[in-house]
C-alpha cells in the first residue's frame, strides 16, 4: 500500500483535505479518532487519564470531558507529555492493526496533527501538510467549534511551528483561503502506488533545468526516509542537484553505504516497498583502479524522480561521487564549464527517456575531469 501522512496545525483545515482524498478513493485513517477511541469509557486508557488528570476530567455519564481535560493537559509541556504517554501507545497499535487490514492496492492517508512532534514522517512514502496562517486557524477554532480563545492559544503553542512542518512537506497545501484543488494530487497518489505495486520507477528525458533551491531540502527528507528504510545506514546527497547553483535534470541523486553487494541485495525488497525500487546491478565506469560495482535503485515517486546508488562506502566509486561533488562546489569555471554541456546534451539527447544515451555522452568531460580532481583532492589533503 502506499501511506501518506497528513498533517497541519490544529485548525488548519487537514479533515477538508482528507475528505477530499477520500472522495476520490483514499482510506482514512484518523488519528483523532482512533484518540476517542482509546479514551472511550471502560478503556484502560480512560482509566489512566483519570487517575493522572482527576476525576472532574469526567462528565456525570463517565465519558471524558474533552475541554476539561485539554485545560489541563495543554496548561504545560509535563501535563501535555503525561497526556501522550497515555495515548500514543495505544493510539499507535490501533493505527497499525487498520494499517495492517487495508487492501495491498489501498492509498491509505493517515491524518496525524503530531506527526512533526513525534519525528515520524521518514516512516511514510510522502507527507502532505495543510497549512492556514496562525490567526486563521485561530479564528477558526473560536468561531466554527466554540472552543476559548485561551485554549485554543494554548493549543497552537503547544504544536510544532510552520517552518517544522515545511521541513517535512513533499507536498505543502495552502488552506488559508480557498480549498485546494487536490486533483494533481491524487494523480499523483495514484501513480505514487501503482508503481510501488509493480517496483516500476518514475523516469522521463534528461531536461537540465536551473538550480533550484528548494532541492537540498527535498534532498534532506528523502535521505531520512531511505536511512531509515536501510536500518538507519549511511546516506549522501550527490551530484549535480548537491552542488549550489548548477543547472541540473530535476532528479536526486543519493549513494547508500554498503557492507557489500550482498549486503545491498539483501535491501532490495525493503528499499522496494519504501518507494525505491529496485532497477539493476551496475559497474560505473571506472576512472582508476578499485572497485566500481553498484546495485541501482531509483525512486517510485512520479513527482520527485530519484536516482539511488547502493555503493560500498569508501570504495573507488563512493570516493568519486563525493570527490566530484565537492570539486564543483569548489570550482566554479569547472562548475560553469560542466552547467554548459549539460545544457547541450539535454537539448541533443531531449528524447531519451531512459538518460543513458545523455550519460554516456557526457563521459569524454567527466574523464577529462578526473586529472583535475586530482588536483584539488591533493590541495586538500595538504
Amino acid at each position: 500500500m502506499l501511506r501518506v501522512g497528513l498533517t497541519g496545525g490544529i485548525g488548519s483545515g487537514k479533515s477538508t483535505v482528507a475528505r477530499l482524498l477520500a472522495e476520490n478513493g483514499a482510506l482514512i485513517i484518523d488519528a483523532d479518532k482512533l484518540a476517542r477511541e482509546v479514551l472511550e469509557p471502560g478503556t484502560d486508557g480512560l482509566k489512566e487519564v483519570v487517575k493522572a488528570f482527576g476525576a472532574d476530567v469526567l462528565n456525570e455519564d463517565g465519558t471524558l470531558n474533552r475541554a476539561a481535560l485539554a485545560a489541563k493537559a495543554f496548561a504545560g509541556e509535563d501535563a501535555r507529555q503525561t497526556l501522550n504517554g497515555i495515548t500514543h501507545p495505544r493510539i499507535g497499535a490501533l493505527t497499525g492493526q487498520r494499517m495492517a487490514e487495508a487492501p495491498e492496492d489501498a492509498i491509505v492517508v493517515h491524518d496525524i496533527p503530531l506527526l512533526v512532534e513525534r519525528d515520524i514522517a521518514a516512516a511514510y512514502h510522502l507527507v502532505i501538510v495543510v497549512y492556514a496562517d496562525a490567526e486563521t486557524r485561530l479564528q477558526r477554532l473560536v468561531s466554527s467549534r466554540g472552543m476559548d480563545r485561551q485554549d485554543a492559544e494554548n493549543r497552537i503553542r503547544a504544536q510544532a511551528t510552520d517552518e517544522q512542518r515545511r521541513a517535512v512537506a513533499d507536498v505543502w497545501l495552502d488552506n488559508s483561503g480557498e480549498v485546494p484543488d487536490v486533483t494533481t494530487l491524487w494523480d499523483r497518489l495514484v501513480g505514487f502506488e501503482k508503481n510501488v505495486r509493480t517496483q516500476s520507477y518514475a523516469s522521463g528525458s534528461p531536461i537540465v533545468v536551473p538550480y533550484d533551491g528548494r532541492w537540498p531540502a527535498q534532498a534532506k527528507r528523502l535521505a531520512r526516509r531511505i536511512s531509515m528504510a536501510a536500518g538507519g545506514r549511511h546516506v549522501e546527497h550527490i551530484g549535480s542537484t548537491a552542488v549550489p547553483g548548477l543547472a541540473a535534470k530535476d532528479v536526486l541523486d543519493f549513494q547508500l553505504a554498503v557492507e557489500d553487494m550482498e549486503t545491498a541485495d539483501g535491501l532490495r525488497e525493503v528499499l522496494g516497498q519504501a518507494g525505491f525500487p529496485y532497477v539493476g546491478p551496475y559497474v560505473d565506469t571506472p576512472r582508476g583502479d578499485g572497485d566500481w560495482s553498484k546495485r541501482l535503485h531509483a525512486g517510485a515517486d512520479p513527482g520527485r524522480r530519484v536516482n539511488l546508488h547502493l555503493r560500498v562506502e569508501g570504495a573507488a566509486n563512493w570516493q568519486w561521487a563525493v570527490d566530484f561533488r565537492d570539486w564543483l562546489r569548489h570550482d566554479s569555471a569547472a562548475r560553469e564549464e560542466y552547467a554548459e554541456l549539460k545544457m547541450e546534451l539535454s537539448q541533443r539527447f531531449a528524447a531519451d527517456s531512459g538518460a543513458f544515451a545523455y550519460g554516456e555522452a557526457k563521459d569524454p568531460w567527466m574523464q577529462a575531469a578526473a586529472e583535475r580532481m586530482k588536483a584539488y583532492r591533493g590541495g586538500q589533503e595538504s
